[in-house]
């Protein structure tokens, strides 16, 4: 009868004790946050032609279905410019954030072209959507597409040369949507009418795969507006040669 007591004493301290215990448990805060909630005014991708003033649409950013501020920046893709600037052609990036009353923030972006096409008589400048084969043969289906791949970009400098954005016309990046893979540097000189040009930008490296490669011909043709490119490649060792011909037909926005 003395063991029983003393079983109940301690069963009721053990109860007592968690009891106490969890009464001693922190109070944990908790509240509930709206994220920012973004929207493009007007379109994913914005067409400004060279020297002409970009009136930027923005966006539509709220908390809670209440107006917020935003803030907006840009970047150039192939010329690295760290502002939207109409007076270099380049595909920008316009990148706009929006940050909420407990910081959380949101970004959503647009694709903004500044451009010049010339007419391939006097320039050949331009935005173009490329069709590029390898030693003689397209993209394989398996890998993707190197038909129609928008877009290539030829610029001209103010010392009156050209540069063309991926000398392999968009092979890799564009067609294998492998990120940063073109060739750029690719500087062209020459009397566009005899289609005579030379190449003082080589030799050139591919960004992703390395190796050696030179642009090795151009002709511009303004019937069909098309420039033809045709470059050749030694990949890094093991070397493998390659020679990559795009033809660029001129969009027009």
């Amino acid at each position: 009868m003395k063991n029983l007591k003393i079983f109940k004493i301690l069963g009721i301290s053990a109860l007592v004790l968690a009891i106490s215990s969890c009464s001693l448990e922190p109070v944990i805060d908790s509240k509930v946050t709206n994220y920012p909630i973004m929207t493009l005014n007007g379109d994913e991708t914005v067409f400004v032609e060279l020297g002409s003033t970009y009136n930027d649409p923005g966006v539509i950013a709220t908390e809670n279905g209440t107006p917020i501020t935003y803030t907006s920046t840009a970047t150039g893709k192939y010329r690295f410019g760290k502002t939207l600037d109409t007076n270099i052609a380049d595909q920008y990036v316009q990148t706009y954030t929006a940050v909420n009353k407990d910081g959380f923030a949101n970004t959503i972006s647009r694709t903004v072209i500044v451009y010049k096409n010339g007419d391939l008589v006097n320039s050949i400048e331009g935005i173009y959507v490329s069709t590029t084969r390898r030693n003689g043969s397209l993209l394989p289906a398996s890998q993707g597409s190197s038909v129609g791949m928008e877009y290539v970009y030829i610029w001209k400098n103010s010392n009156g040369t050209y540069q063309i954005s991926d000398a392999f016309g968009g092979w890799y990046e564009l067609g294998r949507n492998i990120v940063d893979s073109n060739t750029p540097g690719g500087t062209i000189t020459g009397n566009i009418p005899t289609n005579t040009f030379t190449f003082p930008g080589n030799p050139l490296t591919n960004t992703y795969f390395k190796g050696v490669a030179n642009l090795s011909a151009l002709t511009a043709d303004p019937a069909t507006k098309t420039v033809v490119v045709t470059c050749d490649w030694d990949s890094a060792p093991p070397v493998t040669k390659y020679k990559f011909v795009s033809t660029l037909t001129q969009f027009q926005p």
